[in-house]
């Protein structure tokens, strides 16, 4: 009976068996030059039957004998049905390309998005590329609340954004060791203190995903230690949508501020720009007044995109947007201090009382227009143009050495500061055969940086009220600042694949190509100084209405005179400004060569060549006759990329290479520039850092959306630069070579996990993730060799330091739970993201003095979005919710001295979106 049994089982298995056939096929990607779709979903319609592609967006499906339909789908692309009709035993495959259509996202961004926005396909790209990079995508920006670039890239491992400014450390490396480029192309600086433009300029609106390269490849400008920034602007595939933002925000330290007041004259947008006078003889300056403010800020903007389709094989896309955001800050609470000796004794200025309160404008447009004559050639043009503008009065009440000794000094610093950007892409992509590639692109870009006026007086706060300080001209002046640059790009790619396998792939591919950089800036500064006559610094002023001292009549009757750094109003030349030009020239010509040994290992060793030249002319206050100085370096770079697949889970990276750092313009242009607690000149014997890098990198990928890797790094530095104390009368801050090498040495992790997931038509999850990294740096400091290379002399504390802006240790964590209903067309998303770095080096000590310590800080912020319908969002942000005190120290023998501290407040925002 039991035989019996076992054969009709038998039987019935093999009858089954013989009633079915196998569908398989490729699933691949139409706007990307099919390549392969992992990932999506592939179903024979009315059953259960179905798969997700794999990594090479191949499927296969065992089905029933009969007449079926295949759907496949993915999400941000079209769903298409495919009838087809099998026989028992037969194998049918169907390939199929995918074009993307205008969905809502389950990140609740009421946006037309393509899967390169979203988390698990950008973790697809990351563990299939040979490249070893991060990426952070619109999807998981929206997540966490992030609303510009600078925030975004401190969401990723190793990488912490420096206090009040937009500008980051990769690694512990500051601004000099970086690069930021958008589309593959580089963009410069609006800043002429900095290498890198300010990223917090740059809205996430804008943004389609944002690339972090922590390992040098070749393909970009040598001029690399720390990494590359490169933001990719968004490329609308869709078709067709309109949105409308609008939102406020405000922050607590202002709203919390009794009389928030700001220098009368700029306008709200951030586009006011007042004019240098044209005169010393007569006051022609704006008001000194003070106007009060309503600190409750807002935003509004609107975006649209839309495809056509051109024949049968072309089409049209076009995306634009539109946007202006204002904010309001405070810095409260707060105390400063000037230099301080290593027993910690003051040198020269310590202020019980620091308060800043500023304005922000940030105003952004962008068009891309692509075009895809068919899936081997299309050509994209992007126009980007921002406008940002900041506003800050900051207020410094205590002690003086010689003008206010009994602590009764008052110091007033008003600031306007307007930057544009204007950047202008064409793009092109051509397949001419299954082995070759031509990739190309030029650009053009525009930066004017303006200061069109900074405010600075200095007053006594006496018996019968406040007096002018005037001891020497500088102490009371106004001061205009203009940066020209402009900049020309081009860059070109061959890609030729060789050795081709039986199956029909390739195992080698070279890669030949140029880079070319020319840039030219013009910069010029003013400072017009007010000395006050004798008779007259005891006359009593109102520090809310200065223009009552400060006026033509007043200037006619001689209380004061008005004076440049290059003479009075008796000399022609009066009015010349201190000024600079540098010329940057770098042609790069690079050579890869990807070779996959097997189907485990592959690797990349490139060979890139670079001549470079830097111009840099001046005349300054330090030298009113003018001179120049110039250097040209030849360098050859080598590098070396290797991947070791373990399983098709867990990758081994291996990443070497050799790279270097320029100086920068005004580093080596003999220009000062005066801030209240510091004073920076430029070194014109400043030169390059030679840099070695090496990298290890395992990482797991257990599902679409999970990640566990961890990175070991170390860095070699020849001739590292610094910014450093000098000996002078006015302790000025330059910039030097300070030691024959340093080192960098660390280690990365980073976590993403899916907690738990269920549910299909009203599904919820709850995801987390965490990295940190954590850093050794240190350096030789050598007093001698900066004696001996510049005109400058220095005496280092120490023998031995860490480098100025690292944190030992960086930490992100977040924890996100998602839930929708109503046929997911409602969902909401709730994030919790914090942030912390540990204590770092600002200023390196010299003369027996400590050095200067930023503390640590911790950071919360807390985030919610909903989508009410298919057209209605909205979303609620509460940031910095535990308002740390932000503090800097000098770290002396006998104990640590303050020198700043202040709060910021906990930034409120609502927002609200409709689509079309």
């Amino acid at each position: 009976m039991k035989l019996k049994l076992l054969l009709i089982t038998l039987l019935f298995t093999v009858f089954a068996f013989a009633q079915k056939g196998t569908v398989k096929g490729t699933i691949t990607d139409k706007e990307m030059n099919n390549e392969p779709l992992p990932f999506a979903s592939v179903t024979i319609k009315g059953t259960t039957i179905g798969a997700n592609t794999d990594e090479k967006g191949t499927f296969s499906l065992s089905v029933p004998e009969g007449n079926h339909t295949l759907m496949i789908a993915f999400l941000g692309y079209e769903t298409i049905e495919v009838p087809f009709k099998i026989a028992s035993g037969e194998t049918k495959t169907i390939d199929k390309a995918l074009g993307t259509a205008g969905v809502q996202l389950e990140d609740v961004v009421l946006k037309i998005e393509t899967n390169r926005q979203k988390e698990s396909a950008l973790l697809v790209e990351q563990k299939k590329a040979i490249e070893i990079k991060q990426s952070i995508g619109a999807q998981e920006l929206s997540r966490k609340g992030v609303s510009d670039v600078a925030t975004a890239v401190t969401k990723t491992t190793g990488i912490t954004k420096q206090e009040g400014t937009g500008n980051i450390y990769v690694r512990g490396l500051g601004d000099r060791y970086n690069s930021t480029t958008m589309n593959g192309l580089p963009i410069p600086s609006n800043d002429p203190e900095k290498k890198n433009i300010r990223l917090d300029i740059f809205p996430t609106d804008i943004v389609e995903y944002v690339s972090i390269d922590k390992v040098y490849n070749g393909k970009t400008s040598g001029d690399f230690a720390g990494g590359n920034v490169d933001i990719t602007s968004k490329d609308y595939k869709g078709k067709g949508f309109l949105r409308l933002d609008i939102g406020a925000n405000a922050n607590t330290n202002a709203l919390a501020e009794d009389n928030f007041r700001l220098p009368k004259g700029p306008n709200s947008f951030g586009f006011s720009n007042p004019a240098n006078p044209k005169t010393i003889s007569s006051y022609d300056f704006n008001t000194l007044q003070l106007e009060g403010k309503t600190p409750m800020a807002g935003s509004f903007g609107i975006s649209g995109g839309k495809s056509f389709d051109i024949g049968t094989e072309g089409k049209l896309s076009i995306f634009a947007t539109g946007s202006f955001g204002n904010e309001y800050t405070s810095k409260r609470n707060g105390s400063a201090k000037g230099s301080v000796n290593g027993d910690g004794s003051l040198v020269n200025r310590n202020f019980n009382s620091f308060s800043s309160m500023g304005y922000n404008t940030n105003t952004t447009g962008l068009v891309n227009v692509g075009y895809k004559f068919n899936n081997n050639h299309k050509v994209s043009f992007n126009s980007l143009f921002i406008n940002s503008s900041s506003q800050v009065k900051d207020e410094y009440y205590g002690y003086i050495a010689d003008l206010a000794d009994a602590g009764n000094g008052l110091i007033r610093r008003s600031e306007y500061v307007k930057n544009t950007l204007f950047v202008n892409q064409l793009l092109g992509e051509h397949t001419i055969s299954n082995r070759s590639k031509f990739n190309w692109g030029v650009a053009q870009n525009n930066i004017t940086g303006d200061t069109p006026d900074r405010m600075y007086n200095t007053l006594r706060n006496t018996d019968n009220g406040y007096t002018i300080i005037s001891q020497s001209k500088p102490d009371n002046h106004r001061y205009f600042q203009r940066l020209k640059e402009y900049e020309t790009v081009a860059t070109a790619s061959v890609d030729y694949k060789f050795g081709k396998t039986s199956e029909g792939d390739f195992k080698g591919k070279f890669t030949a190509g140029y880079n070319g950089r020319f840039k030219n800036r013009d910069f010029k500064a003013t400072q017009f100084n007010f000395k006050t006559f004798g008779p007259y610094t005891t006359t009593i002023v109102d520090p809310q209405n200065l223009d009552s001292f400060y006026n033509q009549q007043n200037l006619n009757n001689g209380y004061f005179e008005i004076s440049t750094f290059v003479g009075n109003a008796e000399i022609s030349n009066a009015l010349d400004p201190q000024k600079y030009t540098g010329e940057q020239i770098i042609h790069g010509g690079y050579l890869n060569t990807e070779y996959k040994f097997n189907s485990k290992l592959t690797a990349v060793l490139g060979l890139r060549a670079e001549n470079i030249s830097q111009k840099v002319d001046w005349k300054t206050q330090l030298d009113p006759v003018g001179d120049k100085d110039e250097f040209k370096k030849t360098t050859f770079l080598p590098n070396l990329i290797m991947k070791y697949e373990l399983n098709d889970k867990q990758n081994l990276r291996l990443g070497l290479s050799k790279t270097y750092t320029l100086p920068q313009f005004k580093e080596r242009a003999l220009f000062i520039y005066e801030d209240v607690t510091e004073v920076k000149v430029g070194n014109p014997d400043l030169y390059p850092s030679d840099n070695y890098n090496l990298d290890i990198k395992w990482e797991m990928f257990p599902k679409s959306e999970e990640l566990l890797s961890f990175t070991a790094f170390g860095k070699y530095i020849l001739n590292p630069i610094n910014e450093v104390t000098i000996a002078s009368s006015t302790n000025d801050i330059s910039f030097l070579n300070t030691g024959d090498r340093g080192y960098v040495a660390g280690a990365e992790a980073e976590f993403r996990k899916l907690i738990f997931e269920s549910g299909e038509a009203n599904s919820k999850k709850l995801t987390a993730g965490v990295n940190a990294s954590y850093m050794y740096t240190t350096q030789d400091l050598n007093a001698s060799k900066v004696d001996k290379e510049t005109r400058y002399n220095v005496d280092f504390t120490k023998s031995k330091s860490a480098f100025t802006g690292a944190s030992p240790l960086l930490l992100n964590a977040d924890v996100t739970f998602f839930k929708e209903w109503n046929n997911k067309e409602s969902n909401i998303s709730t994030t919790l993201a914090y942030s912390y770095f540990s204590d770092r080096i600002y200023a390196l000590g010299t003369n027996m003095r400590g050095d200067q310590v930023d503390k640590a800080v911790g950071t919360l912020d807390f985030i919610v979005k909903s989508k009410i319908n298919k057209n209605l969002g909205f979303g609620l942000m509460a940031k910095n919710i535990l308002n740390p005190k932000i503090e800097r120290v000098q770290e002396n023998n006998n104990g640590d001295v303050t020198l700043l501290t202040y709060t910021k407040g906990m930034n409120l925002g609502f927002n609200i979106n409709y689509q079309f």
